[in-house]
């Protein structure tokens, strides 16, 4: 009777230990699987980031740290988890072994180190999609991204731009193609040069058309200015005051040195 009962005890023992040992296996690796893709607002922060960690990666990567180097600012928590995914942080903020060694790499070498640790750490994407995953078009790797973390379409757009970004210092996919700049909607106004010049003579008989239009040239050098004046007659006016109006015109507009 005693020996069953220590053999019960021992056998609830071991199972309790079991247990807790899958238990804690669960949650790590639900740890580790549950973290979402990260995104930055632009791939510019993250070039910064690992620009900056290039020549020393600080023992302690937090937001204190990130803003003494002027790095990331107001989206240092951005930069952070993306860290973290990669593995170069770890929970703590610490520099990790593998942050230590992906930024200790000189020169060539440093693309396809950090070739590795995306394809190790984006290895849903490339599963699913092979080594097509770095030359993706924006559609699609928004679509797996929302589909695989339930995401927004803007998180997923942003979720887009870091994986690129990280492919394009990873030198598997050139960089993201700059905006397109906005084109002016205001009509462009162009100086023509005008050949034609003031007939010598003119008729100020009342009999000609209403509306009548003047043309005068200035040229100075290699440009030349047109003015083109419009003028409404009066149907009814006098001889007198068509004679006027056209001699103060030849007075005051149509002076040769101007």
């Amino acid at each position: 009777m005693y020996i069953g009962r220590c053999f019960y005890l021992s056998a609830l023992k071991l199972l309790y230990e079991i247990l807790t040992s899958l238990s804690k296996t669960r949650k790590s690796y639900a740890g580790e699987k549950s973290m979402p893709y990260p995104y930055v607002p632009s791939g510019g922060i993250i070039q910064q980031a690992v620009d900056q960690f290039k020549k020393a990666l600080p023992s302690k990567v937090d937001s204190a740290t990130l803003k003494k180097l002027g790095v990331a600012p107001s989206n240092e928590g951005y930069v952070i988890n993306t860290l973290k995914f990669l593995g170069l942080v770890d929970t703590d903020n610490s520099r990790t072994d593998a942050g230590v060694a992906l930024f200790s790499t000189h020169g060539d070498a440093f693309a396809p180190a950090l070739e590795a640790v995306v394809r190790e750490k984006y290895d849903a994407l490339f599963e699913l999609r092979g080594d097509e995953s770095w030359g993706l078009d924006r559609d699609a790797l928004i679509s797996f991204f929302r589909q695989t973390d339930k995401t927004s379409a803007t998180v997923g757009a942003r979720q887009a731009l870091t994986f690129v970004a990280l492919a394009s210092m990873s030198g598997k996919r050139d960089a993201a193609t700059k905006a397109a700049p906005v084109q002016n909607s205001k009509p462009r106004i162009a100086l023509k040069q005008k050949s034609s010049t003031l007939p010598k003579s003119k008729s100020n008989s009342p009999t000609e058309a209403e509306n009548s239009v003047l043309q005068k040239n200035v040229s100075s050098g290699d440009v030349a200015l047109t003015v083109r004046i419009e003028i409404n007659l009066p149907a009814n006016g006098s001889q007198a005051t068509y004679d006027n109006i056209f001699k103060s015109i030849r007075e005051n507009l149509l002076k040769q040195d101007v």
